[in-house]
């Protein structure tokens, strides 16, 4: 055998074992692309009951998933959106249709009897199947005529059921079918944190059912309230925007339920300045109970018509006559009669005598170092309780018991409430 032939022959022998290993690698490349085609990509992947993210084929949730699964299921939505980005849709999908759009219509006269008219608008919440809507009461004051429009953009004029306006709570009614109503769920506020992430939806600027995400970013604050000398207790501050339009929407906590009603803004533009603030669900669970069965807030009367804030408390101006306060033995200024001279004329001239009024410096042991200080322990009570008011009188500190009663207005709506006749 030529030396030629036999080169020829290794040349051939080792020609096909190349070619064997290249159609190997090539059919292997093939299977795993084939493979990669099969599998959903890493962005789709599950999590496996470890909870640790798992792209393994054989993995369980994944024999339970895959083969009745379509192929837009691979790309769920557990793989196009961040879990944050979850929580954000899911709060707003579930809440979105409990927020209204609240229009008001007033009308003024201006000089010569002329009438113009003004109109507002804000938010409000869905709290019951019976058409109730919350809202703040600065949304619907002084309101001739006012307009629900639902997610559905049905529109609906509505009945004030209720206001409370030293907290800016307010109850209207629409007569929407019970179908086309998705209430809230009212949380506990008390349990609320500074750092969790909260979410308010509204309408600002007319825009509905607008979503905006922040966090609490402290809690206990107080706001002035609409009624002179009271504030506004345990007030939620937020960071999330909120603005115009925003007021009487629904604050959300990432579980979905409602932990406030966003009631104020500070700023001063008014716009956004990232510095908002809401009204506790504690507190709207409170008031509102009554603003539906009521129409109005029933509190206990101690029987004070008007004090004086002085550096060392309230001073008794006015006891309401026969009231509680005065049957107990506070006193008030004392009336001194003087006899003067003016001219030829000499009359009788009544003065009082200030210092003779006891000034309330405690109830219940609690400093009391305003108005807002005393309505407050006075209203968390209830008719009937006892509390014991320390008074300075004559320079001396003493403790007076007195015994809470219903105001005469609120006496007469709990006798005309059970004068009513049960139809059940």
């Amino acid at each position: 055998m030529s030396k030629q032939v036999f080169l020829g022959g290794v040349y051939l022998i080792f020609g096909s074992i190349l070619g064997m290993i290249a159609m190997s690698i090539l059919n292997g490349t093939m299977c795993a692309q084939t493979r990669s085609k099969a599998l959903p990509a890493a962005s789709d992947a599950i999590q496996s009951n470890s909870g640790r993210l798992s792209t393994n084929p054989t993995d369980p949730a994944r024999k339970e998933i895959l083969p009745s699964a379509a192929p837009l299921a691979l790309n769920s939505l557990q793989g196009r959106y961040t879990p944050e980005e979850l929580i954000n849709i899911r709060v707003y999908e579930n809440s979105n249709r409990s927020v209204v759009n609240i229009n008001t219509r007033s009308v003024r006269q201006d000089w010569y009897f002329s009438e113009s008219a003004t109109e507002g608008e804000g938010s409000g919440a869905v709290l019951s199947k019976d058409g109730y809507i919350l809202t703040n009461f600065h949304v619907i004051a002084g309101a001739q005529e006012i307009t629900v429009t639902l997610f559905n953009g049905k529109t609906y004029s509505a009945l004030v059921k209720g206001v409370d306006p030293s907290n800016d709570i307010a109850v209207i009614q629409i007569g929407a079918n019970p179908d086309e109503l998705f209430p809230v769920t009212l949380g506990n506020s008390a349990e609320l944190k500074v750092g969790q992430r909260i979410f308010a939806i509204g309408n600002p600027f007319g825009l509905e059912r607008t979503l905006t995400v922040g966090i609490i970013s402290s809690l206990n604050r107080t706001l002035p309230s609409r009624l002179q000398s009271r504030l506004i207790k345990q007030v939620i501050q937020i960071d999330a925007a909120i603005n115009p339009g925003n007021s009487g929407g629904p604050l959300m906590d990432s579980r979905g339920y409602m932990v406030g009603m966003n009631t104020a803004i500070a700023s001063k533009t008014g716009q956004s300045a990232g510095v908002g603030f809401a009204v506790p669900s504690n507190t709207i669970s409170r008031v509102v109970k009554q603003l539906i069965k009521h129409g109005k807030i029933i509190v206990p009367t101690i029987g004070i018509n008007k004090a004086l804030q002085t550096d060392k408390g309230l001073l008794i101006i006015q006891l309401e006559d026969d009231g509680p306060a005065a049957r107990a033995g506070l006193r008030g200024p004392k009336i001194v009669v003087q006899k003067r001279r003016i001219g030829n004329m000499i009359g009788n001239f009544k003065t009082l005598d200030r210092s003779a009024a006891d000034i309330i410096y405690s109830i219940d042991g609690n400093l009391i170092h305003g108005a807002d200080d005393f309505l407050t322990i006075i209203e968390s009570h209830k008719p009937g309780d006892v509390v014991k008011v320390g008074v300075i009188r004559d320079g001396m500190k003493t403790e007076i018991p007195v015994t809470l009663e219903l105001s005469s207005d609120d006496a007469e709506i709990q006798k005309q409430e059970s004068e009513e006749p049960n139809w059940n």
